[in-house]
């Protein structure tokens, strides 16, 4: 029987990997990083639960790294296989990947400094840049909607799963002894009120869906009263004289936010504003999504259209793109009227800790968040409350107010995760993943009360089918 164990994203929100194993041959769904802690303690710890030199082919649902950053080990690791995933996918990881290697090779030479003046050995890289590179090389573009033979015994077909640019929900048909057997992959499902996305496709049939669950015990705030609410942070914050910073993920959310700042600027909302994107990844990622304007929403299209703008920057005129280091750090003096937006999302990294360093304790600081915030990060740990937070080796006071908008996450809520589950065909067998303990216990819940077959998936352990 074909046999699924789930590496990562199993029971937590990080991490999806996914072998199925078919006819004697193992394929990977997603190959993606744990968050949360220093590039270089994190990529020690992570462990493959398989040979990678054993690995037909990687089907990869979108290029966020909780779902590919493991990919340049893997490669290292002797994986010489096709890497399915769409076009758009492919321009984002090779934006995302070198990313996340340039901060772990910084790390890696830090910590091996810090080794050598205590004595130390060397910590050795478990990857090299040529290894991002040929992840790139074995990259295998696929369409929406093409049908691929991946073997005799195995098809592939991808679906827009809505959640960012070039994002797919995976439709696998699996034939063994003489039976065909349809395995439905997620990945990440969208949140249909998502700017720049379409709302998400959903594959006609299956009889197993690893289905995600990060939203599985709530909704989200409907769209219109979160813009409301943001409208609400920015007067208070001008009426403060303060300043805004808005950790932000640098593919989907970044992009979503200049979008909605560009409809607030075209309506004479943003008086007084300027807007700076403090990330080379994010500015890299929002020219990819320009050059792919054709895959957006149609109605975001054409608001574009109206306004005569052809990419986010003619769309929202008072951003402004602050790619160097020395234009960031400059960023330090502006007092008041500024909308920071800065790389990380959950803050474990990027130039947001920095603009923490100079503002956190400020009063008149306002930091919005809007999205995610995993366990065990510092974005977390903001959101929760926290009175300080330790940041370069001191700690800092958190003057400054915290702001959670949740109607901008690129995930369903549980209400669009029920209607996804309830518009397969076939009666499938659902099994959960990515999700922390509460959002599968309570979809669980809810999927068996409307007579689904689930069960919630655990760390590398086998499910035949």
């Amino acid at each position: 029987m074909p046999v699924i164990t789930s590496y990562g994203a199993a029971q937590e929100v990080t991490g999806s990997c996914h072998l199925l194993e078919l006819n004697g041959r193992r394929y990977l769904l997603d190959c993606g990083m744990h968050q949360g802690g220093d590039a270089v303690s994190r990529m020690r710890k992570e462990r493959f639960g398989f040979d990678p030199r054993r690995i037909e082919a990687v089907i990869l649902s979108h290029a966020h790294l909780d779902h590919s950053g493991l990919l340049p080990k893997l490669v290292r690791r002797g994986f010489k296989g096709p890497i399915y995933c769409t076009a758009p996918t492919r321009g984002l990881l090779a934006i995302m990947l070198e990313d996340s290697a340039n901060i772990y090779f910084r790390d890696l030479e830090h910590t091996n400094m810090r080794n050598r003046r205590e004595g130390k050995k060397p910590v050795a890289a478990m990857y090299e840049m040529k290894d991002v590179l040929q992840v790139l090389k074995q990259c295998v573009p696929v369409e929406y909607g093409q049908e691929v033979q991946i073997e005799s015994d195995l098809r592939l077909r991808f679906y827009d799963a809505g959640h960012i640019l070039g994002s797919a929900s995976v439709e696998l048909l699996c034939r063994e002894d003489g039976g065909e057997k349809i395995v439905v992959f997620s990945g990440d499902i969208g949140n249909p009120e998502s700017a720049l996305m379409h709302e998400p496709e959903v594959p006609p049939k299956a009889d197993l869906v690893l289905m995600e669950s990060t939203y599985g015990n709530r909704d989200h705030k409907p769209l219109s009263d979160t813009l409301i609410e943001l409208e609400v942070v920015l007067e208070e914050a001008r009426r403060g004289n303060g300043v805004v910073l808005i950790p932000a993920f640098a593919v989907g959310r970044t992009q979503e936010l200049l979008f909605h700042l560009g409809c607030f600027w075209q309506l004479g909302k943003l008086e007084g504003w300027k807007v700076y994107l403090d990330s080379p990844m994010a500015i890299e990622v929002t020219q990819l999504y320009d050059q792919w304007l054709d895959q957006w929403d149609e109605n975001d299209q054409y608001a574009m259209d109206h306004f005569s703008a052809r990419s986010l920057e003619e769309f929202l005129p008072v951003l402004s793109l602050t790619a160097s280091t020395e234009d960031s750090i400059a960023l330090n003096k502006l007092d008041h009227g500024a909308i920071i937006i800065a790389g990380a999302g959950m803050c474990n990294g990027g130039r947001i800790r920095h603009h923490f360093k100079h503002r956190i304790w400020q009063e008149n600081t306002h930091v919005i968040f809007a999205g995610f915030q995993a366990r065990g990060t510092l974005g977390r740990q903001l959101v929760d409350g926290a009175k300080w937070i330790r940041m370069f080796g001191q700690r800092y006071a958190v003057n400054a107010t915290i702001h959670t908008l949740g109607g901008f996450s690129a995930h369903a809520g549980r209400d669009g995760l029920l209607k996804w589950a309830a518009s397969i065909s076939g009666n499938p067998a659902l099994r959960l993943v990515h999700g922390e303990s509460e959002a599968l216990t309570a979809l669980a819940h809810e999927l068996t009360t409307q007579g689904h077959s689930v069960t919630i998936a655990e760390p590398e352990s086998a499910h035949e089918f």
